[in-house]
């Protein structure tokens, strides 16, 4: 058995918790990271309260965490601008603070407190904060971290139409390409959830921005990269065809230029590609209202293209359902290139 001579240490409160934060992360200064006992020690005292942080959250495993302190805490983050300041110092904290801070940020996200979300608010009133998240993609050491903590940040309606009308938003189309493979993986994650998450949102910054957006995008659907080639023109198929999308749609598959895109995509040398594009290719071919530029290159293609889909098949259960949609299209493509006024 063994004794203790000293007295347990009282637990801290949310204002003390929140204060030993806030000093410990002000002291990595400058002067601090340039001498590296100073900052070793600094670090240590940031790991031990974003522990402490961590534990009054989302309890240690055996307690769960007390519902008042978790709030007081929120506001008092809140209040001493804390959101601010481990974001800014992201960049120096090590491996184990950041993996605290990015389990944290959630829960503090989501925590409510008279049915308002204290910490997004802050992010309201700071939207710059969200750009320099964005940028940190350039910081491979911190690229997944930023990742995580966007991609809780874009669950906000506020937040994440922040981003899509922001500057740093263009800056996805470079990230998703970026050599490190793991770090351009999270981007395009961040990137669907911001093209998927809020459908009304997105069809409004689509319809403002139709033209920049789609040449940029245009450059991912031709990349030399397989996986972007791969996942963009999936991620393409999913927004749109999302309900709130039906008028960009509408407005895409009129264009020569994009139906010319995926002709080029259905001749790639990846089954998955060729499927892909297949589902977004028999859109503009079965558009009613199909404009006459693009009867003209479907007839002047359709020996190439009849060939292209005679020697694609489906995956699986969606077998029959692929051949029927193939023999449809590849139907509509004959009627089109029979067309006497197209023969001029």
């Amino acid at each position: 058995m063994s004794f203790s001579f000293f007295k347990p240490s009282r637990p801290k409160t949310p204002q003390e918790v929140t204060k030993a934060i806030k000093d410990s992360l002000m002291a990595l200064d400058t002067k601090t990271v340039a001498e590296v006992r100073a900052l070793e020690k600094a670090m240590e005292e940031v790991e031990k309260n974003f522990v402490t942080m961590r534990c009054m959250l989302s309890g240690d495993g055996e307690v769960e965490p007390n519902v008042d302190q978790v709030s007081q805490l929120v506001l008092e983050i809140s209040k001493e601008d804390i959101i601010a300041l481990v974001i800014h110092k992201l960049p120096i904290l090590g491996w184990e603070a950041r993996k605290d801070l990015v389990h944290c940020w959630s829960i503090l996200l989501k925590q409510q407190i008279d049915s308002k979300y204290c910490c997004v608010e802050y992010i309201e009133n700071h939207l710059e904060l969200l750009d320099f998240l964005v940028v940190c993609y350039d910081n491979k050491e911190i690229a997944l971290n930023c990742g995580n903590m966007l991609r809780e940040c874009i669950k906000f309606p506020t937040l994440a139409q922040y981003i899509l009308k922001s500057a740093s938003f263009v800056l996805f189309f470079k990230f998703v390409e970026l050599p490190n493979f793991d770090v351009a993986s999270d981007a395009f994650s961040t990137f669907k959830d911001l093209l998927t998450k809020h459908g009304t949102l997105v069809s409004e910054y689509l319809n403002a921005h139709y033209d920049e957006f789609f040449d940029l995008y245009e450059k991912l659907l031709t990349s030399s990269n397989y996986v972007t080639r791969r996942q963009s023109l999936k991620l393409l198929s999913e927004f749109l065809l999302e309900p709130p999308n039906s008028h960009i749609m509408k407005r895409y598959i009129l264009e020569v230029r994009y139906l010319k895109v995926m002709m080029t995509l259905l001749k790639d040398s990846s089954k998955n590609i060729q499927i892909s594009a297949f589902h977004i290719f028999k859109v503009f071919v079965a558009n009613p209202n199909k404009p006459r530029e693009v009867k003209i290159i479907l007839a002047k293609n359709h020996e190439k293209l009849l060939d292209l889909l005679q020697n694609l098949s489906g995956k699986g259960a969606e077998d029959d359902q692929f051949e029927e949609e193939k023999e449809l299209i590849i139907k509509e493509i004959e009627r089109v290139s029979r067309l006497p006024i197209l023969k001029c």
